[in-house]
């Protein structure tokens, strides 16, 4: 697939598969826009990405905060022309039994997995529809299809971003733009390596695959959606879970 000429956001690209999205859509030829709060560790992303000749380029941005986020769209739009995809990635978690769960965090990981959804796109989807092209694809979670003990929040704010995307889907399917999400399931990410032994174990009982996805594998999918090869796909959510749900 070649991406050259089309310009693509991705949100929390600073590591994990927001990371692996950046740089394999930088190998198609995109110019990549870096979003993230870690503005140290975004800046070493772009700069990989330039060191292998691609072009990207980093903004710091809170994705749950709206003013934040619809102006630094505007100076995107000014400063890189067309906007062609948007990738939903930026996610937190703030894992608790719900019986001992704090406001905070719910509304935290409310606010960045499932308001920074809405903040991104609703701030790009006139200026797609303007242009009558586009392609969001939002990551949203199997733990959002399926649930999962001590992750009421983080199972709530990725099931929501199902119902966006396919709400979204059809408000704008007519305008040249598609939405689809993916869900992964459990990727080899800094996450994941924190896990003890004896839970990662228990995980894989559950996965027919018994391993671990990685990010490239999410990311090529990703990718594929992105792509005019996927221009009558919208309003979908991908599994990418080795099989954990069916």
């Amino acid at each position: 697939m070649d991406f050259s000429g089309r310009t693509s956001v991705v949100t929390g690209a600073s590591q994990g598969i927001g990371e692996a999205i950046a740089r394999d859509l930088a190998q198609q030829e995109a110019e990549v826009i870096l979003v993230d709060i870690q503005k140290q560790k975004l800046d070493e992303v772009a700069q990989k990405i330039k060191d292998n000749n691609g072009k990207a380029v980093a903004y710091e941005v809170d994705v749950s905060q709206w003013e934040q986020v619809s102006g630094i769209i505007q100076i995107m739009i000014q400063n890189h022309g067309i906007i062609h995809h948007l990738v939903n990635n930026a996610g937190i978690t703030r894992d608790n039994l719900l019986m001992r769960m704090k406001e905070d965090e719910w509304d935290s990981v409310m606010a960045v997995n499932l308001k920074g959804v809405f903040n991104f796109s609703k701030s790009l989807i006139r200026h797609m529809i303007s242009n009558r092209y586009g392609r969001i694809v939002n990551i949203s979670s199997v733990v959002g299809l399926m649930g999962n003990p001590g992750q009421t929040n983080y199972s709530a704010s990725k099931a929501g971003v199902v119902g966006f995307t396919k709400s979204l889907a059809r408000e704008v399917a007519s305008r040249g733009i598609t939405v689809n999400a993916v869900a992964p399931g459990y990727i080899e990410t800094s996450m994941t390596d924190n896990l003890p032994e004896a839970t990662k174990n228990q995980f894989l009982d559950f996965i027919p695959m018994k391993r671990f996805g990685t990010p490239q594998e999410v990311a090529q999918v990703v990718r594929f959606l992105l792509s005019d090869d996927a221009a009558y796909i919208t309003g979908q959510i991908i599994n990418i879970n080795g099989g954990m749900l069916m």
